[in-house]
């Protein structure tokens, strides 16, 4: 997993885009209205989450429609998998 996916992650717009993305996919005026931002600015967003591969489009009728891509997710878990260790076996004995 590249470290740039968790610098475009530690943005909280960015995961703010994920977690709708999650529920539905979307247009880019579906996030504005659900996300009160700017049109520039989702796009934006949108526009580093496609090119960090969490997010793709697809055109239908005038619109781009926006929905996750599991690649990354997957990549990013495998990543923390190492780590999770550290949290799911308890505290060490003392």
């Amino acid at each position: 997993m590249p470290v740039d996916a968790i610098a475009v992650l530690a943005e909280p717009t960015r995961r703010r885009i994920l977690d709708e993305l999650r529920l539905a996919d979307s247009s880019v005026g579906q996030l504005v209205d659900r996300l009160a931002m700017s049109q520039p600015a989702v796009s934006k967003h949108l526009k580093v989450l496609r090119e960090a591969g969490f997010v793709s489009s697809r055109t239908a009728a005038q619109q781009r429609i926006y929905s996750l891509e599991p690649a990354q997710f997957r990549a990013l878990d495998a990543w923390l998998a190492p780590y999770r260790r550290l949290w799911t076996r308890g505290p060490a004995p003392l």
